[in-house]
């Protein structure tokens, strides 16, 4: 019995450790809890933060083709497709505001998690040029 009895708790302290791996996942604290993401916000808010003189940095994740056929003034092309595990040059500054968008929002939403996956810690997205309002260059 006491065999079993070390056995479950050697299993048990074992599944915590494999468990919590994921607790150590990069966090900030954000004053309301715990956050393990990007910041979603909205076309105006963007549109506020892209007048203030931060340093900030608007990228478009849509592909070549249609960052060529008009995108927002500023932002540079870096498409989801070529974001993987390694910091994009671009993107030097893990601490630099980066605003991100695409043609609707779901590709934005992949690529700021991954950013933010990747230890930038200021990564705001804001949808897709489809519904922007602003202004648009080619």
């Amino acid at each position: 019995m006491r065999k079993l009895y070390i056995t479950i708790i050697g299993v048990s302290i074992m599944a915590f450790f494999l468990s919590g791996c994921s607790l150590f996942k990069k966090q900030i604290l954000d004053g309301d809890g715990m956050e393990n993401s990007y910041t979603q916000i909205s076309q105006e808010e963007a549109k506020t933060m892209m007048e203030a003189d931060d340093g900030h940095i608007i990228v478009d994740v849509r592909e070549q083709f249609e960052y060529d056929a008009g995108h927002i003034p500023g932002a540079i092309c870096i498409p989801l497709t070529s974001i993987s595990d390694e910091k994009p040059t671009d993107l030097p500054d893990l601490d630099q505001v980066i605003l991100v968008y695409c043609r609707s929002g779901r590709r934005s939403k992949l690529a700021a998690q991954k950013l933010f996956d990747m230890g930038y810690t200021h990564v705001y997205e804001f949808g897709g040029i489809n519904e922007w309002t602003g202004e648009t260059v080619k």
